[in-house]
């Protein structure tokens, strides 16, 4: 195999640098001329409406004029070309040309042409992408309720978007995983149908739960189209047992309460007791009903219900109290109220002992400042005319400095 000489390669080297140069330059001088018109790609949905605009920098008066796909003229400066009456005049200067098209179709996609016609003629094209809005999901496949541990497959599927759009899938605010899209092509315009399957395996806690399928697609806003369908399934009773009071006393009326929650709710219920059944209580249904309890109704009472999927059992120990008992919770009340009236006594009498302390030491000094004018004296009676005259001696003695 024959290799080029060094010289042939530097030459061709620079010859690749000439004509890059070459297209540069050229690029420049095509986009500063001023009388090149400039256009911008557009997207619109369909039924939606696009605006082409065509402007060039300056205007030697030549006429600007649009194009369809189809090289047809729609409008040449202000005069209307195609008889379309989705296609209006937006706005025509001498240096822009602007329309508008309503309306507008999957058939209506393509590159649009602006012609200036100078010598020589400059164009520019703009190219329309016409987006296909899919249609509102649909969910197939649930039809009967799923018994608990069961499993359910869900299919959705949206129509007539461009591109295929994306789907999704949702339990309340948690997306879940579904299989990968399967898009397919409408042989009768170029849109795509979109499904996904959800497959789940169902317990208790999504019975009446909302599965959502969500499409998501450029022409949508989020959330614009979706669909929601509604789990039912089907479980076992779960028991528990409620008495009507916390703090059964003796010679009072009673009752016991079986809550069997289950899907459907149970067909039946049915009470026993270890050692069985007190002569006086009452079968009712769900209820076990006491008129007058006694202290030989103490024991273990069990509560079986049933329905169609299966059964559970519950139990509740009674425990028959004195009818002079009281309940826990009204000794935390009486004990709550109790302290409160102790903080309040002892707030007063601190109260009382800080106001008595007061007014005796004031006493006090009353007392002290009446007898001061005697502490001075030489003997008693020098101290009973200072007690009876002080004040006149210090108004004397103040006139005296004065």
């Amino acid at each position: 195999m024959a290799f080029p000489s060094a010289p042939s390669a530097l030459w061709s080297v620079s010859l690749l640098t000439v004509l890059l140069a070459a297209v540069v330059h050229s690029n420049i001088v095509y986009d500063e001329d001023p009388l090149q018109p400039v256009t911008s790609d557009e997207t619109v949905s369909v039924g939606g409406t696009v605006t082409l605009t065509c402007r060039v920098a300056e205007s030697d008066n030549s006429s600007l004029q649009w194009s369809n796909t189809a090289q047809q003229t729609l409008y040449f400066g202000e005069k209307r070309a195609l008889r379309d009456a989705r296609i209006q005049l937006h706005r025509s200067t001498p240096t822009e040309l602007s329309i508008t098209i309503a309306e507008v179709q999957l058939s209506d996609e393509g590159e649009y042409t602006c012609s200036i016609f100078t010598m020589p003629v400059r164009t520019a094209r703009a190219t329309v992408t016409v987006l296909g809005v899919p249609g509102k999901p649909q969910i197939s496949g649930f039809e009967n309720p799923v018994t608990e541990g069961g499993e359910v497959t869900l299919t959705c599927t949206s129509t007539g978007s461009k591109p295929p759009a994306k789907l999704h899938w949702y339990r309340g605010d948690q997306e879940l995983e579904g299989r990968p899209n399967v898009v397919e092509s409408n042989p009768d315009d170029p849109t795509y149908n979109v499904s996904s399957e959800l497959t789940l395996e169902v317990s208790r806690d999504d019975d009446n739960a909302l599965i959502t399928c969500a499409v998501d697609h450029p022409s949508l806003e989020p959330g614009d189209k979706r669909s929601e369908q509604s789990l039912r399934v089907l479980y076992s009773p779960k028991v528990s047992i409620r008495p009507e009071s916390d703090l059964p006393r003796e010679g009072e009326k009673f009752h016991l309460q079986c809550l069997g929650n289950s899907n459907p709710e149970p067909t039946s219920y049915t009470w026993d007791k270890e050692g069985g059944l007190p002569p006086l209580a009452k079968v009712d249904g769900a209820f076990l009903r006491f008129e007058r309890l006694n202290k030989s109704d103490n024991g273990v009472y069990l509560c079986r219900a049933e329905n169609d999927i299966g059964q559970d059992q519950g139990e509740y120990p009674l425990q028959v109290q004195d009818p002079t008992a009281m309940s826990t919770s009204s000794g935390v009340d009486h004990a709550v109220i109790g302290g409160v009236v102790a903080v309040i006594v002892f707030i007063l009498l601190c109260l009382l002992i800080v106001l008595g302390r007061y007014l005796i030491r004031h006493k006090g000094t009353y007392l002290t400042h009446e007898a001061k004018g005697s502490d001075d004296a030489p003997d008693a009676d020098t101290a009973i005319i200072n007690a009876e005259g002080g004040h006149s001696g210090a108004e004397d003695k103040k006139e005296y400095f004065i």
